[in-house]
């Protein structure tokens, strides 16, 4: 292997790549040490009021916190770490010999491509496998230490199954009781059974729903009979507790598995979160490509020599990498308001950052 690498790798090739790296991960370090440091300072007071322990709040709450700042901040770090290298290689005029030894600067990139091949795939499977799970940390540290309202919703309307359908008024999470409770069933268009409750609970132990104070009205053509029930009735239900809560953080916290199965669901039932499922999935494979994105961008940008040193390729760089985070937010919003496909969503950065990083090697010196 050793002599595979060193036939198809030069000694220029393996500095560029130990400086991308080491660069790369000790950006990864300060800016961790920093984030930390800036949340205990905010989040000081909660820790005190909340009596939580010191395994709690490293083992829980730092375990999911470090690992979702640096992934989301994963595009910034690695621009500044190419942009730094790079910058300072050319302010001391060492890119220059490179590109006049008849190597071409397609050639002088690709040290550049196998280190961001390397982080492509760290980065593809924290996203996919890693993240998912660490953020569960976060999240229910979160929602249970931080989080002083309930999250519920309100007039939920969900289908089940394809012909039954449901609707609760209201939902308290802590009693796990729906109030206003309606169940209709159909065959084809024509509706067949409609159950009226004032209230369903949830036994999470025998994982049934028990409905209380309930009527059933039967439909069968013009026929119409009505049972009248003062008492309760268990039933089981496709649809959880969970079904009702609002969380913003709770799909980035699903394991790969469970969003797929979601999304299966959203499908059937219509519930309007399909967007955000379906934007959180093709999220997790798009953002690693940004490695490459940005990459492009900031060697294209720092490998031209300037006077100043690399200030200026510095502050350029980080105003670019912050335009692309503000980018990265903003396509969620264009699929969820805008009505654009999660999956082009998704790609737009990319796609838009990826033209410029083009533009930007075409007119890159060679």
């Amino acid at each position: 292997m050793k002599k595979l690498l060193n036939r198809h790798l030069k000694v220029i090739d393996w500095y560029i790549i130990r400086k991308y790296l080491g660069t790369f991960f000790y950006t990864l370090a300060i800016f961790s040490v920093v984030m930390v440091v800036f949340d205990v300072s905010e989040h000081l007071d909660n820790f005190l009021k909340k009596n939580c322990t010191l395994h709690e709040i490293v083992f829980q709450y730092y375990a999911g916190f470090i690992p979702f700042y640096l992934n989301y901040l994963s595009p910034l770090i690695n621009f500044l770490a190419v942009i730094l290298f790079t910058a300072r290689m050319a302010n001391q005029t060492e890119i220059v010999p490179i590109l006049t030894s008849k190597a071409s600067f397609a050639r002088f990139l690709r040290p550049y491509f196998i280190a961001s091949s390397l982080l492509f795939i760290i980065f593809f499977i924290a996203n996919v496998f890693i993240i998912p799970h660490t953020n569960r940390l976060k999240v229910d540290f979160e929602n249970s230490k931080f989080s002083d309202q309930d999250p519920t919703k309100s007039e939920v309307h969900m289908q089940l199954d394809k012909n039954t359908f449901v609707y609760v008024k209201s939902f308290d999470n802590t009693s796990k009781t729906g109030f206003d409770f309606i169940m209709e069933k159909y065959k084809g268009d024509t509706m067949t059974e409609k159950l009226v409750a004032q209230s369903i609970v949830y036994d999470s132990l025998k994982r049934i729903w028990t409905i209380r104070t309930y009527s059933i009205r039967h439909i069968n053509g013009l026929k119409e009979t009505m049972q009248w029930r003062g008492i309760t009735k268990d039933t089981v239900l496709d649809m959880r507790p969970t079904d009702f809560e609002i969380r913003d953080n709770a799909y980035s916290a699903m394991p790969m598995n469970i969003l797929d199965k979601n999304i299966e669901k959203a499908k059937l039932r219509g519930t309007g979160e399909l967007t955000d499922m379906l934007f959180e999935k093709y999220y997790r494979f798009v953002h690693p490509l940004s490695v490459y994105v940005l990459m492009l961008i900031g060697v294209s940008m720092s490998s031209r020599k300037v006077r100043g040193g690399i200030g200026l390729p510095l502050g350029l760089g980080i105003l670019l990498c912050f335009t692309y985070i503000v980018v990265e937010r903003f396509a969620l919003v264009f699929s969820t308001k805008g009505g654009t496909p999660p999956l082009i969503s998704a790609l737009m950065p990319n796609l838009l950052f990826g033209a410029l990083g083009y533009y930007l090697l075409v007119k890159a010196p060679k």
